[in-house]
């Protein structure tokens, strides 16, 4: 079994924050899935997943090292931090606050580096070519470009929903997975390359997209791959689950596992959570013979629930293969 800092059970762990004395309440839970990413030589783009247990959040703080640089709204999962020099390693934090303006605990710290300045850099990165995407299930798109150029490099890649920045990721991807969008939508999306003198590319022409109706599955940002066998160990039995997390931006470090039909238990990743691989064994009694049906779905970075994997059927007994 799993412990906390590694994979733990949410109740074992006190997934929500520890109680406040005072208010009788719980605080906010440290925000997970926490990464940082150079934009430019003065700029920083930080993402998190969104705090959805316990009580209502009603919005973060982000942190340079001991100094608060942002406060973003609940509806808000990442921000820019800019004003920063270059060549220089920072260190980053989330937290999140309730409604009744409590702070929760820092999340994990996280590090970027933004590059060294270009001197006198007025020349912008190309235009990213063959932009192309697909809805991913009701509330996700995936999105691809090519590489632009740039005469000191690219830095990194803004995505626009319409004309609002939505995201950044690094100049090396070529690929992105937007989430938190609406069912049964239509979105135009554009890319553009930003260098290290925060010179912008023009935008690439729109990807248009619609995502899928609110009855969709959440196929496409289900795990993969799920398999799940039994083994015996000191007269128990346990299940022993294996899956392919799905492909998003962020890490997805918060898992649902459903047992014949209702919710057994959650799963938290407290330090690295796998990107290509995961796997996890719990307890389902002692007598051999029980068949049980079991599937898993991943929180996705913005907050919202992705679509169940294939649902496996096992029965305690002998060890499988």
């Amino acid at each position: 079994m799993a412990v906390c800092g590694a994979l733990a059970l949410l109740a074992s762990c006190g997934w929500g924050g520890k109680d406040d004395g005072e208010s009788g309440g719980r605080l906010p839970g440290a925000p997970t899935g926490v990464s940082a990413a150079a934009g430019s030589a003065t700029s920083v783009h930080v993402m998190w997943s969104a705090v959805s247990a316990g009580p209502g959040i009603s919005g973060y703080e982000v942190y340079r090292g001991t100094t608060k640089v942002k406060d973003v709204p609940a509806s808000e999962h990442m921000v820019d931090v800019t004003r920063l020099r270059p060549s220089t390693t920072y260190v980053f934090t989330v937290r999140a606050q309730d409604t009744d303006g409590r702070l929760g605990p820092r999340s994990r710290e996280v590090r970027a580096t933004t590059p060294a300045a270009a001197a006198a850099d007025r020349s912008a990165p190309t235009r990213p070519l063959g932009p192309h995407g697909r809805a991913v299930g009701s509330r996700a798109v995936q999105l691809s470009w090519s590489r632009s150029t740039d005469d000191r490099g690219v830095v990194s890649y803004d995505i626009y929903q319409g004309t609002t920045k939505i995201h950044s990721v690094g100049g090396a991807q070529t690929a992105t997975v937007v989430t938190g969008l609406r069912p049964g939508t239509r979105y135009s999306f554009t890319v553009r390359a930003r260098d290290a003198a925060d010179n912008l590319s023009p935008a690439s022409t729109p990807v248009r997209l619609t995502t899928a109706p609110a009855s969709d599955d959440g196929r496409g940002t289900a795990p993969t791959g799920f398999r799940a066998t039994t083994h015996r160990a000191g007269g128990a039995y346990y299940l022993d689950l294996v899956w392919v997390p799905p492909r998003t931006d962020g890490v997805v470090t918060e898992y649902q596992i459903q047992l014949d039909g209702r919710p057994a238990t959650s799963l938290v990743w407290g330090g690295a959570a796998p990107r290509d691989r995961a796997s996890y064994s719990f307890y389902v009694g002692r007598d051999a013979g029980v068949t049980h049906r079991v599937r898993i779905s991943a929180r996705l970075p913005d907050g919202t629930w992705g679509g169940f994997s294939a649902e496996r059927t096992v029965t305690t007994g002998p060890e499988q293969s």
